[in-house]
């Protein structure tokens, strides 16, 4: 690895996605990787430093998961957290036992050493706990770092050898002074030096993709106008030029007038080799029939990449895909091998894949959260229009629309959309929530429209502020916007009679419904 890199071992830990923005938000670059990634293929990488996340399991349990042994032997230094703090004590020599008293939730840390991780850290902080087990006996050559009432071993460390332990999640908000606890591991322990920057990643990105592509080969981009793609496109033009071909596909998913200001944007402002073709008849006649919606992003996955290499059969010398694919796609998508954390959901240009591709894939974003790509966006010019432009999901409307889809769904469901985004905009919140949108729901309910009963479709309003995407919260509209909303919906579109508002954070609910 060129860059400075901290692994973190994924043990199954909700906050694995976490600790890798933490690790980021001080300029160093994090990677998540299986927990039994072997020792050989870690030290290859020469990671800075290796992070053990927390997880579900216990290692009193016979069939934990544990790391290669051999961690410990290449002199990389190791961060233990939570479940990664037992893992050490279990592995290097000491004792961990399950005790009656738990901690979970806010809880008092004390500092016994602040000479390495706690360095100019107060005496005593609230931290964030989780656990049922606690170390009874230290290995050798630690020492303890810091109790609580609970926990006579909350942290341990050995100098010499530079592996630490820590009982609680300094990753987590509710721990006080988290962010310098990390701090220290990063830099006084690691050595990490604060250089990953966007600019940084701006010049090695374009560097990388020359090597990839070479000077005669080409390479066809896949553009949605959204932000993913719009940066990967900026990236891919400042280093191939004229050699990039972008696509923009219009399937017949996408809100309205959607596929007449893309072209608009693209061609007359930022003067891009562009290509725009119509299938959207042939996206809705693949998805007639299909209710399922992993079959929905399969089939739309699939006809996008198709549709793509017909193209670029067209366009000599191609032979490379672009897409802007990110961080969070990908940890939903593909569960490392042997890591304990599920699929959530398969996204389009991950998961939905074909197995066999004729064109080789590049992914310039695959290792950035969703402020990082606007971070790159802002940095490259991209005006604001696009840079703070909402989320849209590659399937489009086909998973707002629980069920088949079909041309009338399609129509409704548009016009539903415009009215929430006009009445969002008009609140000015459209930048302040991550996402805001309507979903059509599978079922009808009866209403009583100028003295008439009515029996129509109810549509979602799903309304959700995020950092990103990773964890959501529903948002808070005010009531006046919810009427507003809710008014204009039943009144202006024929079909609709009742509007709900969906009330659901991520986890346990995904933001989108399907």
């Amino acid at each position: 690895m060129t860059k400075q890199t901290i692994l973190i071992l994924d043990f199954g830990s909700q906050y694995s996605q976490l600790i890798a923005r933490r690790v980021r938000e001080n300029k160093v670059f994090s990677k998540i990787i299986p927990y039994n990634t072997p020792a050989k293929e870690i030290a290859a990488m020469s990671p800075k430093g290796i992070i053990l996340s927390g997880g579900p399991a216990s290692v009193t349990e016979k069939k934990s998961p544990h790391p290669d042994k051999g961690i410990f032997k290449l002199g990389i230094p190791v961060l233990g957290i939570c479940y990664g703090m037992q893992l050490i004590t279990e592995m290097t020599g000491g004792k961990v036992k399950n005790t009656k008293e738990r901690e979970y939730g806010k809880t008092e840390l004390f500092i016994d050493n602040n000479r390495t991780l706690f360095n100019h850290l107060p005496g005593n902080l609230t931290c964030w706990a989780s656990h049922g087990d606690h170390v009874k006996k230290m290995p050798p050559g630690f020492i303890n770092l810091a109790h609580t009432n609970n926990a006579p071993v909350a942290a341990i460390g050995h100098v010499q050898k530079k592996i630490y332990g820590v009982q609680f999640h300094p990753e987590v908000t509710h721990t006080n002074k988290g962010t310098q606890i990390l701090g220290n591991f990063l830099f006084k322990i690691c050595g990490c030096l604060s250089r990953w920057t966007m600019e940084s990643f701006i010049k090695e990105s374009v560097e990388n993709i020359k090597k990839t592509v070479g000077r005669k080969d080409r390479a066809v981009l896949g553009l949605s106008g959204g932000v993913d793609s719009s940066v990967t496109a900026l990236l891919l033009h400042k280093a191939l030029g004229k050699n990039l071909r972008c696509i923009f596909i219009d399937n017949g998913l996408l809100r309205k007038d959607e596929a007449q200001q893309i072209k608009k944007v693209f061609r007359d402002n930022f003067r891009l080799n562009l290509l725009c073709v119509d299938r959207s008849k042939r996206f809705l006649g693949r998805l007639k029939g299909i209710t399922d919606p992993e079959a929905k992003r399969k089939i739309i996955g699939e006809e996008f990449v198709r549709v793509f290499e017909e193209e670029a059969a067209k366009t000599k010398g191609v032979k490379y895909l672009a897409q802007g694919t990110l961080y969070p796609d990908v940890i939903e998508s593909l569960s490392p091998i042997g890591a304990p954390s599920s699929k959530i959901k398969s996204h389009h240009n991950v998961g939905g894949l074909p197995a066999h591709m004729k064109l080789k894939l590049i992914e310039p974003l695959r290792d950035l959260f969703k402020d990082e790509v606007r971070e790159i966006g802002k940095e490259m010019g991209l005006p604001e229009a696009l840079l703070y432009r909402q989320p849209f999901p590659g399937p489009g409307l086909a998973i707002r629309i629980i069920g088949e889809v079909n041309e009338k769904y399609l129509d409704l469901l548009r016009e539903v959309d415009r009215r929430v985004t006009d009445e969002i905009r008009k609140a000015e919140l459209y930048e302040q929530v991550w996402q805001s949108f309507a979903v059509l729901l599978p079922i009808k309910s009866v209403g009583v429209m100028g003295d008439e009963r009515t029996y129509e479709n109810v549509v979602a309003i799903r309304c959700v502020s995020s950092l990103d995407g990773m964890t959501a919260d529903w948002t808070q509209l005010p009531y006046e916007t919810l009427q507003k909303i809710s008014s204009r919906i039943i009144n202006e579109v024929k079909g609709v009679n009742r509007v709900v508002y969906d009330i659901s954070s991520k986890p346990p609910a995904t933001i989108e419904w399907e």
